[in-house]
């Protein structure tokens, strides 16, 4: 019997992982582990886990299927996945959700309560209560309402919030108050009291966020982003920060990354930045390999894949 090679690269795997992962493809599959910067040749590979780029999709007739370890597959969305339309594209869809809500709520508490007063008191020695607010009674917007939308949803809930929220599907949704179509999210965002973008990057959703929209929200709304930085426009978010059309920000994406020194982010003072890490958890990466190995069982039963990406929709 002919074995088919799989190319699993990147997440770092220990030998005991990697061993869990050959007996998950069994024996129709042979497992090439290359090192980082090994020269992979691509010739007979009919699967790739991980990152692969144009030329190595251009010289792997063999090809069937890419999965990537991450959530979002903005980055796979190339000219040379275009020209396969063949090749089946795979994620680790919702292995980041829980790590992300958690994330944003950390951010939104501390903007509430001026977090950073309390870091440079401590930084200085000094015993300095504040005022600050509260949560529950407030209302959240929520740009996408996928996996980490809705998980955000539940806990925001449960600590007293109101939830309005946007997407492209219509219809009602049982964790939030209302449901706006993205031509409407400028009048979701005027009756929020905090927004958190959660959408994946898509052609529809790059730049939804502009001038009109950060204008439309209360100048004491907070906005936060642990998804994309590009689903809002740069130059417009940093002017309602400079400006305040807004109260503050708790951004985790940003448009490059790593964010660069000069950006004025890092030293406003209604700003808190956090290195895109906000699902970097031990429990989402396990979930990112349970679903190799998932998807790794019924590519060698040749049963159809899970998480399979829409090229169509972008996730």
């Amino acid at each position: 019997m002919t074995r088919v090679a799989v190319v699993v690269r990147g997440l770092g795997l220990d030998d005991a992982e990697r061993q869990e992962l050959r007996d998950a493809a069994g024996p129709g599959l042979e497992l090439r582990f290359p090192a980082e910067g090994e020269n992979v040749g691509f010739g007979d590979v009919g699967a790739v886990i991980g990152r692969i780029s144009d030329a190595e999709l251009a010289s792997a007739p063999a090809l069937r299927w890419i999965h990537l370890w991450t959530a979002g597959a903005d980055h796979a969305f190339t000219a040379g996945l275009a020209a396969r339309p063949g090749v089946t594209l795979t994620a680790s869809v919702g292995n980041g959700a829980i790590g992300l809500a958690e994330h944003a709520i950390l951010l939104l508490l501390l903007l509430d309560r001026g977090g950073w007063h309390w870091a440079r008191a401590q930084q200085e020695h000094r015993w300095d209560p504040a005022m600050h607010g509260e949560l529950a009674g407030r209302t959240l917007g929520l740009v996408g309402l996928g996996n980490a939308g809705r998980h955000l949803a539940g806990i925001a809930r449960g600590m007293g919030m109101r939830l309005l929220a946007t997407r492209r599907t219509p219809g009602a949704a049982p964790e939030v108050d209302a449901v706006y179509p993205p031509g409407r999210v400028a009048e979701m965002l005027a009756g929020c009291d905090a927004v958190v973008v959660t959408a994946p990057l898509t052609p529809q959703t790059r730049g939804m966020l502009g001038e009109a929209e950060f204008r439309a929200m209360k100048p004491t709304a907070y906005y936060v982003n642990v998804s994309r930085g590009e689903v809002a426009d740069e130059r417009a978010l940093e002017r309602a920060l400079l400006e305040g059309w807004i109260a503050g920000a708790g951004l985790d994406a940003h448009h490059v990354e790593p964010l660069p020194s000069r950006s004025p982010y890092w030293d406003l003072p209604n700003v808190i930045v956090t290195p895109h890490n906000g699902s970097t958890s031990r429990q989402s990466r396990r979930r990112s390999f349970d679903t190799v190995a998932g998807n790794l069982r019924r590519f060698a039963a040749g049963e159809p894949l899970a998480s399979v990406v829409d090229r169509e929709a972008g996730y």
